[in-house]
């Protein structure tokens, strides 16, 4: 297939003998909402993202990160929450205009490797190591789903209750609905945000109330080197983490982003439909950064100003009794309902929107690597639905060995961080390659991806010396 020269009108119309059906059937195509009511219709990747990325990294390792340092790296979990999202929309931008997927985009870098059918491309064999990291990580966040359950049920042990929330995933994910899921998120996206800004906000009544001071001191620059690894995981998989970057693009196909606007045809109809659907994928991108902000802060908040205070720091099997006092010892013993009942709902929507992203991965891999045909769209759903129905038990054997959701969510985010350079870096090379000039990003939001992905390598580059060697 020919190269496209960077300055050329290039992308799809250089692929219509392969365009996937799955991301662009022919006759989806659809005019963009005018107002931004109509655009609310539209609206929905967000919701299901959001409810991956307010889980394992905000409830478990942000409010650890807060009860680890105090107050002092505040500044750092705002900049994990706001770095990563610029990424998440542009690599959308690419998905949505070229007809990749992710991984078929993957599978178009520079450098390939043998492989079983023929060759592929290095980050298609990176994407295949980061699901082992990505299991543990399930593993992690179930496992507090799970503990969350026996704060309201004692007799019932962590491993017996971790069970049943992976029968109860697999028969979520049982019909591979996206429209379903959506549904199922947005209940439980809702609850928990309220939940952890009420709980943040009656805080500040008692004596654990965050000051002016405290949070001038969160902006000071502070990095604790003797909790680097925590920090760094945080980093990795606070705020839009890179296997949730790439889940969005799929959940952004599946809304049907890249359907309605068509394949790229040069004109300015094309033109003017893309643009208009760039922006809807654009406020969604802005909806997931709103949420995600409002229910992080909260928990490093009080993390910071009720664990640090008394000298407690989650872990093992303990993780969420320990976290629970965050609410405990502000608003009373009545609270731990409210504390467990709030944790559930992160942690397991978490683990169910995870494991329905990761489904989506499979049949692209198969393809990729040349065991299935790219218009077999019938098997894909199979396999997604088959794997939605397997992997959480695979989360709980994970945790059932581990039972240490802290050190799992940890080990995730470690890998997390080290893949989102990759991302970047691949992002800028595929949107200057083989986007069409008109839609491809404006000078300053490049310059913007760029710093990012410097950032990042430099963040990877941590996580091999602190966590690595």
């Amino acid at each position: 297939m020919a190269e496209a020269d960077s300055e050329q009108n290039v992308g799809v119309e250089l692929d219509t003998d392969v365009v996937d059906t799955y991301t662009q059937p022919a006759d989806g195509i659809e005019e963009p909402p005018k107002t931004f009511r109509q655009t609310l219709k539209y609206l929905g990747p967000s919701v299901i993202i959001s409810a991956t990325i307010v889980g394992s990294g905000e409830i478990v390792l942000t409010a650890s990160l807060g009860a680890a340092v105090g107050y002092g790296m505040l500044w750092w979990v705002l900049l994990s929450c706001w770095s990563k999202s610029i990424l998440q929309a542009e690599l959308a931008r690419y998905v949505v205009i070229s007809g990749d997927t992710y991984l078929r985009a993957l599978n178009r870098a520079p450098g390939k490797i043998p492989g079983p059918r023929g060759k592929f491309s290095w980050p298609l064999a990176l994407g295949i190591i980061a699901f082992i990291p990505g299991f543990t990580g399930l593993g992690g966040v179930i496992g507090g789903a799970g503990q969350a359950v026996v704060l309201i049920f004692p007799q019932i042990s962590p491993v017996v209750a971790v069970a049943g929330l992976a029968i109860l995933t697999a028969f979520l994910l049982g019909t591979g609905s996206y429209f379903r899921l959506e549904k199922i998120m947005l209940l439980f996206v809702m609850t928990f945000t309220v939940l952890t800004m009420v709980s943040a906000g009656l805080m500040q009544t008692t004596e654990f109330a965050t000051r002016a001071e405290d949070l001038i001191s969160g902006f000071q620059g502070d990095f604790a080197l003797e909790f680097a690894v925590l920090a760094l995981a945080a980093y990795g998989y606070t705020g839009v983490n890179s296997g949730e970057i790439s889940s969005y693009s799929y959940w952004c196909v599946e809304k049907g982003y890249p359907a309605r606007i068509g394949r790229y045809d040069g004109t300015p109809e094309w033109e003017a439909r893309a643009k208009g659907w760039l922006k809807v994928l654009r406020t969604d991108v802005w909806i997931t950064l709103c949420i995600l902000t409002l229910a992080t802060i909260p928990f490093y908040l009080l993390g910071a100003g009720v664990l640090h205070a008394t000298g407690q720091q989650p872990s093992g099997n303990d993780t969420i009794v320990a976290l629970s006092n965050m609410f405990t010892r502000t608003l009373g013993e009545w609270s731990i309902w409210v504390f467990a009942v709030g944790a559930f709902c992160i942690l397991f929507s978490s683990s169910v929107a995870g494991v329905a992203g990761g489904g989506r991965y499979i049949p692209d891999y198969l393809m990729e690597l040349g065991f299935l045909k790219r218009d077999r769209v019938d098997v894909r759903y199979k396999i997604i639905r088959w794997y939605g129905m397997i992997i959480p038990f695979v989360g709980l054997l994970l945790y059932a060995g581990f039972q240490r959701p802290v050190l799992m969510v940890t080990i995730a985010g470690s890998f997390a961080a080290i893949m989102l350079p990759v991302q970047s870096g691949l992002t800028l090379y595929f949107q200057r390659t083989r986007l069409p000039k008109e839609v491809q990003p404006k000078p300053l939001t490049r310059r913007f991806l760029q710093l990012t992905f410097i950032f990042q390598a430099s963040m990877a580059l941590a996580v091999v010396y602190f966590v690595v060697l």
